[in-house]
């Protein structure tokens, strides 16, 4: 059965969570990181090296990196469904999951860890402030996007749309000013339809 290694609270794992979900894909979990420790262990540092989370191992495969790991197992699993087989879809589709990593994480960050990691009196407002205005700009830019299409990819939910659905709870979710993004809500309000993103996305942030 694939292990899934990881605390659930995470972003990252709660990708790799919501795609098995989506893929009806039997699995188990370990607690690991955050306040379960264990990033540091020999034993995890073995399986790999960044110590970070997630790791899964499927039938003694190991593979990091919460995207890939998403990539691989919709396209082990759902290849022409849920993994586009066309390369303009994929394409189109997977730009947005390395966009999120390179781009709209650095702006989400700093955002999430100043209203939900830091207690209210330690809080920098003005650099939370100025954070949120850069994550408001990113979200602008999907909001764009989503103005001609109705999945990141195209017509169809697909593993691309789960990295950035993510950060569309969050963006949500927290106690803070938002613009009003129209396409941005109408795409959030479909991935609210699916059980596996209510299920393992939209929990209490941590």
């Amino acid at each position: 059965m694939l292990k899934i290694i990881g605390r659930k609270t995470s972003s990252n794992v709660q990708k790799v969570l919501w795609t098995c979900g989506e893929l009806g894909l039997p699995f188990e979990r370990e607690d690991l990181g955050g306040p379960f420790g264990g990033n540091d262990t020999p034993e995890y540092r073995a399986l790999n090296p960044n110590g970070r989370v997630p790791t899964i191992v499927d039938d003694g495969f190991v593979l990091w990196e919460s995207n890939s790991c998403s990539r691989y197992l919709a396209s082990k699993h759902a290849s022409g469904t849920l993994y586009p087989t066309d390369p303009q879809v994929r394409g189109n589709g997977e730009r947005w999951m390395d966009w999120q990593l390179t781009t709209m994480s650095p702006t989400l960050v700093p955002v999430f860890w100043g209203l939900i990691r830091t207690k209210p009196e330690d809080r920098d407002m003005d650099a939370i402030n100025k954070a949120r205005i850069n994550l408001s700009a990113n979200i602008a830019i999907v909001d764009a996007h989503l103005a001609g299409s109705k999945y990141l990819a195209g017509d169809s939910f697909t593993v691309c749309d789960i990295p950035l659905g993510i950060t569309a709870y969050r963006w949500f979710a927290m106690d803070m000013e938002r613009e009003d993004y129209p396409n941005f809500k109408r795409w959030y309000g479909l991935l609210c339809d699916r059980a596996p993103f209510r299920e393992h996305v939209m929990q209490p942030l941590a």
